[in-house]
């Protein structure tokens, strides 16, 4: 779900350039326009650059092309960077941010944090990405409509040339579409872990245990990172964890699967947490080195709260050929679905 780094500067400077807002699915008018906003890319990108800014003008961008203003902003997950997706744009505009995320955790396909709008072939999306440093002569500003996929495959390239991250906001739909396409609420339970971890930390608890709690989740095991795997391609972070003991985690921007000696333990949507037990925080599949020692933890996805997107099998042989493991059969078997 992005850089906790960048999600924390981001959200401080939200408080300095204004007021954001966070409100409720029903304080929004039903037919009333709502947008997404996101950033697109891979954490890793060695040139990733996005002034803030970009962030605004990509929701302003949006308003001029439907010729009407947007009355709120979602996040497309809940992540690292994403959980404070729209508050600077809030802050900035006015708009409140409403708390009805795509997705009640971080994934890595856009159709993913799309409310389900790649089953429905007349929708016309509006799409625009900004990013890039122009003194590295990265920087793009792209506005698109057409069909879901297409856009969706136009904004991932613009990463790729931006130097691997752009700013995002598309997708409008009205708030009643929401209700049941989006993960209605997700955004207090992120807020009430925070506050968890941040009394936590306050009296030196071990951060795992109170993800796990809060969560309801397991500790699966404590150990040393054997080996840590990563490149970056198509705007995408891939590789795997080894962890001793015998657990391996592939992750695809975001941890994918958990296995013991080739024995599945979760699979995504299932949330898989890796924390530092030496800085007592969790870690992105872009921090994690040989030699940490972590503590992992899995949360079985009916624990969480998620959108449509976690309920189409298609968009999960896309992962299934990225990562070169089946997905399909763990996440959709009856009883999961």
């Amino acid at each position: 779900g992005g850089d906790p780094a960048e999600g924390l500067r981001l959200g401080k400077l939200a408080l300095e350039l204004g007021t954001p807002r966070i409100v409720p699915l029903s304080e929004l008018d039903p037919a009333s326009t709502v947008i997404t906003v996101s950033a697109v890319g891979a954490p890793a990108a060695q040139e990733k650059y996005i002034h803030v800014m970009d962030y605004v003008r990509t929701v302003e961008t949006v308003e001029e092309a439907l010729g009407e203003p947007v009355s709120g902003l979602i996040t497309n997950e809940m992540g690292g960077l994403a959980s404070v997706n729209g508050l600077v744009q809030s802050a900035v505009l006015e708009i409140p941010v409403v708390d009805a995320p795509c997705n009640g955790r971080a994934h890595p396909l856009a159709a993913m944090g799309a409310l389900g709008l790649e089953n429905d072939p007349d929708y016309i999306a509006i799409q625009v990405a900004r990013g890039g440093d122009p003194e590295r002569g990265r920087r793009v500003e792209l506005t698109v409509r057409g069909s879901l996929s297409c856009c969706n495959a136009l904004v991932r390239e613009a990463s790729v040339h931006a130097g691997g991250i752009v700013a995002v906001a598309r997708n409008p739909v009205t708030a009643s579409y929401l209700e049941n396409h989006a993960a209605v609420g997700a955004m207090q339970v992120a807020i009430s872990l925070g506050r968890s971890l941040k009394e936590g930390r306050e009296r030196g608890a071990s951060l795992a245990e109170v993800i796990a709690r809060e969560l309801e989740g397991d500790i699966v095991t404590t150990g040393r990172v054997e080996a840590a795997e990563l490149v970056t391609r198509g705007g995408f972070d891939i590789g795997s964890i080894r962890i001793e003991g015998g657990y391996e985690i592939i992750f695809w921007n975001e941890y994918m699967l958990l296995e013991q000696k080739g024995t599945r333990l979760f699979t995504f949507p299932d949330l898989i947490v890796l924390v530092d037990r030496e800085d007592n925080r969790p870690l992105t599949s872009a921090e994690v080195k040989a030699g940490m020692e972590v503590t992992v933890i899995g949360v079985q996805k009916e624990r969480l709260i998620l959108g449509a997107g976690m309920r189409n099998p298609q968009l999960f042989r896309q992962v299934e050929e990225a990562i070169g493991k089946p997905m399909i059969p763990y996440v959709f078997r009856e009883g999961r679905c």
